[in-house]
């Protein structure tokens, strides 16, 4: 009996070690962070989130690429996307888009191949939703194009290229276009392109082939003189498009009809406390997984500005804002789960985790923060 008894205990302790070791697997997010390359930072870094505890591993170097400042995840999760923002890629003018394989459960990446995106300053990439297409926009090249992606996750040379042009000079950082991202509605028949210098995000309709798009003209969405559109997200339902525009520090809130092209501005709010006075330009929006909350990024202030959202209208007001614990806070991005929001500080070199309050939207620090050297990117895919 004794013999029996131990047998059951020892079985019960490596079943429950076994269940303890699954659930920690299965709380992990890989966090995939994009740099700019130079004294301290060599290429892409990964590092693991604990959805449980907001607590992140120790980034790890996983490909030393030039200037990856920003990444996109295939639809799949299998393949992982970097816009090269150089100035030369691989001996051609202009920046570069390499694409990965992604190991699903280390989170190694493979290199897979590279394109020239014919414009130089790329600073985005997005897919649309089907991961037939990727589109890179060239801010200092003023330009976009649209590549389509192979059965295997790899980049063929670009299908379409469109150089913008601005109409009216406005100010000394929009004296000439700068493409700054293009993303696809969620029913992945057209996207929006913002133009910083010009004040105005382009309306393109995709397709019939992959890599395609097309502008369509006078469709634009236009905004106030100076305020320079920098990136832009739908709701899950696409009946709502924001636009955080860098240059004056608001949020712009547009309805989308069912017609493409066809929208109305029904909100703009500052990001800025009513007290700020100094200078400030914004990065990222990005809306809560919930629908119920949008954030958007204050480099000067440094904070994330929280806004609740009315999800029958898509209006916002204000909630606050909290301080990022760092300097210049150029992208964040919030995990799967919606429990937390990490917060990438390029010119303090840290990463913080805030969690997020469910019912409010408002952000608590957590305590925990990694080191990463000029970080501008953060894109998440669930361990497997």
């Amino acid at each position: 009996m004794k013999s029996n008894r131990r047998t059951f205990l020892a079985a019960t302790l490596m079943a429950t070690t076994l269940t303890a070791g699954f659930a920690a697997s299965a709380a992990e997010t890989l966090v995939y962070i994009g740099t700019y390359t130079g004294q301290g930072s060599k290429g892409i870094y990964l590092s693991k989130l604990d959805t449980d505890t907001g607590k992140l591993s120790a980034p790890t170097l996983v490909s030393e690429t030039p200037n990856p400042t920003f990444l996109a995840v295939h639809p799949s999760g299998k393949y992982l996307y970097a816009a090269n923002e150089v100035a030369d890629f691989q001996g051609k003018p202009g920046g570069g888009v390499s694409s990965y394989k992604i190991n699903g459960s280390s989170g190694a990446l493979e290199l897979i191949n590279s394109q020239s995106t014919s414009g130089g300053g790329n600073c985005h990439v997005s897919t649309d939703k089907t991961g037939t297409t990727l589109f890179a926009a060239n801010y200092g090249g003023g330009s976009a194009a649209g590549f389509a992606l192979r059965a295997d996750g790899g980049i063929e040379p670009s299908t379409t290229f469109v150089q913008l042009k601005v109409d009216k000079v406005v100010s000394p950082r929009q004296n000439a276009s700068h493409a700054h991202s293009f993303n696809v509605h969620p029913g992945n028949q057209w996207g929006l392109l913002a133009d910083l210098g010009a004040d105005r995000v382009e309306v393109a309709t995709l397709g019939p082939k992959p890599g395609e798009f097309h502008i369509l003209k006078d469709s634009a969405l236009t905004l106030k003189p100076g305020s320079g559109p920098r990136h832009t997200t739908f709701s899950a339902d696409g009946h709502n498009a924001y636009v955080i525009n860098e240059l004056n520090s608001t949020l712009s809130v547009f309805d989308v009809a069912a017609k493409v092209g066809t929208f109305s501005e029904i909100q703009s709010l500052s990001t800025l406390p009513a007290d700020f006075t100094g200078n400030n330009s914004t990065a990222e929006v990005v809306i809560h997984p919930n629908q119920k909350f949008v954030y958007g990024s204050n480099r000067g202030h440094h904070s994330i500005a929280i806004f609740a959202r009315d999800t029958k209208t898509g209006k916002l007001t204000v909630v606050g804002h909290e301080l990022t614990q760092g300097k210049t806070p150029r992208n964040f991005n919030i995990d799967p789960s919606g429990k937390f929001l990490l917060a990438a500080n390029q010119d303090s070199a840290n990463i913080v985790v805030f969690k997020i309050d469910q019912s409010t939207g408002k952000l608590t620090p957590t305590g925990n923060s990694i080191q990463v050297d000029k970080p501008v990117c953060l894109k998440f895919i669930s361990a497997k």
